[in-house]
């Protein structure tokens, strides 16, 4: 792990606020007449000097706009970043234990997928889903094939799109369900048998009737990289019910528990005291701590409490101390308003307009910047995990409260502008 891949994302983010800076000064400068379009609404008469004054403010205004896009950027990278973390580690572990809960068969096991119904029964458990494990010839060269029912697999672990090429996780399930005889393979393997989707792949599978090697005929379907217990090297996915017909036995190599995600460890242990040493029992809890690097198994729960907790704070302050603090600057252009005929609500109207400004392009500038920044972060996971992420992670409900923090700390500064423009203008024009 190279910490100069942090390197790029902190020159993106002091790059974005530079551009912001430059951008939004610009906008300021020679946007003034939609200014007085936007603000007409909350300053009627006095749209045209709000506008004006915005102008003259542009270094001021931008300096708030800037400050609340870094602000609330950092947040939804941080909580973006840490959210991802937190899934792919989670998704690393499941992909090498296979559910919540595990249970593998011996070598050489006859169990049925019916004996999964007795393990449904443990208390904790949501689902139990059978996964054969056979081996097959294809020409010389022995690999894994794993037998799968297409249509609840997912209920007991998940695939992501990552696992696949050639086509989605969704759709090539539905192609192993629609047509039985396909089968999904390495990427090695169709290089090696120059593979196009469609074509005949026929497979040497040990009949359990006459313990003999059969050929079975496949179709190939897709490529699969990735898949729940499976080596890292060749394998093959298949359809279960297939499977079995072709081969004459149903036997299950492992059952895949989903206990919903919580109480793994104890969902494990009835489990282990109910089959004793007939088979072997693992959950993701200790799987977790045995599998991937040691920068995959650190737990940073701890830290990210901090970080966005500490993301929240910048965020509600930078909105709401820096607007305070501009609008305190420009007391003397209230007063002055105030003597040439403004009433209170032009003047609530030109603290309005200023807030909502800021508001506006801090949290445009900063959602863009964040989710471009969050993009550069969650690149670096791509030499850390194994799959990498497919996608962002985002913490919605953490979103959310930043996002209400935020406006809160604005709301409540320009209600404070408010009441100060509405004061007596003695102090600033004595001081003009």
């Amino acid at each position: 792990m190279s910490y100069w891949a942090f390197l790029g994302p902190a020159l993106l983010w002091l790059g974005s606020a530079l551009l912001l800076w430059r951008l939004t000064t610009y906008a300021f400068a020679h946007g003034r007449r939609p200014l007085t379009h936007l603000v007409r609404p909350l300053t009627g008469t006095l749209a045209a000097a709000t506008a004006s004054g915005m102008t003259r403010q542009r270094r001021v205004l931008a300096r708030s706009v800037v400050l609340l896009a870094l602000a609330v950027s950092f947040a939804l990278s941080t909580a973006a970043f840490n959210s991802t973390y937190r899934h792919q580690a989670e998704v690393d572990a499941q992909l090498t234990n296979g559910a919540d809960v595990t249970v593998t068969q011996p070598p050489g096991a006859a169990t049925g997928p019916d004996a999964g119904r007795a393990l449904a029964s443990v208390p904790g458990v949501r689902h139990v889903e059978p996964l054969q494990h056979r081996f097959a010839y294809v020409g010389s060269d022995l690999q894994d094939l794993y037998g799968v029912d297409p249509a609840t697999i997912t209920s007991a672990t998940a695939l992501q799109d990552a696992y696949f090429a050639g086509g989605n996780a969704r759709g090539l399930l539905a192609e192993l369900a629609a047509r039985p005889d396909s089968v999904l393979v390495s990427e090695e393997t169709v290089k090696d048998f120059q593979l196009a989707p469609g074509d005949r792949l026929n497979l040497r599978l040990q009949d359990e009737r006459t313990r003999q090697l059969r050929t079975v005929e496949f179709h190939y379907a897709g490529v699969v990289k990735e898949f729940p217990t499976a080596p890292k090297d060749s394998f093959f996915v298949a359809n279960a019910a297939y499977v079995a017909a072709q081969s004459g036995s149903d036997a299950v190599g492992a059952f895949l528990v989903d206990t919903g995600g919580t109480h793994q460890q104890a969902v494990a242990a009835r489990l282990r005291q109910r089959l004793g040493a007939t088979a072997t029992v693992t959950d993701l809890t200790q799987t977790r701590a045995g599998v991937g690097s040691s920068l995959t198994s650190v737990d940073l729960a701890g830290l990210t409490r901090i970080e966005l907790g500490f993301a929240v704070a910048l965020a509600a302050g930078a909105g709401g101390a820096v607007l305070a603090l501009g609008l305190t600057e420009r007391r003397r252009t209230f007063a002055v308003a105030t003597v040439l005929g403004a009433t209170r609500r032009q003047l609530r109207g030109m603290v309005l307009a200023e807030t909502a400004t800021v508001a506006f392009g801090g949290l445009a500038g900063g959602a863009l910047i964040g989710w471009i920044q969050a993009q550069m972060l969650v690149k670096v996971l791509s030499g850390v995990f194994d799959p990498p992420p497919s996608a962002l992670s985002l913490p919605w409900p953490y979103l959310a409260l930043t996002l209400l923090a935020t406006l809160a700390a604005l709301t409540a500064a320009a209600l404070h502008g408010a009441r100060a423009s509405g004061r007596p203008a003695v102090e600033e024009l004595r001081e003009l």
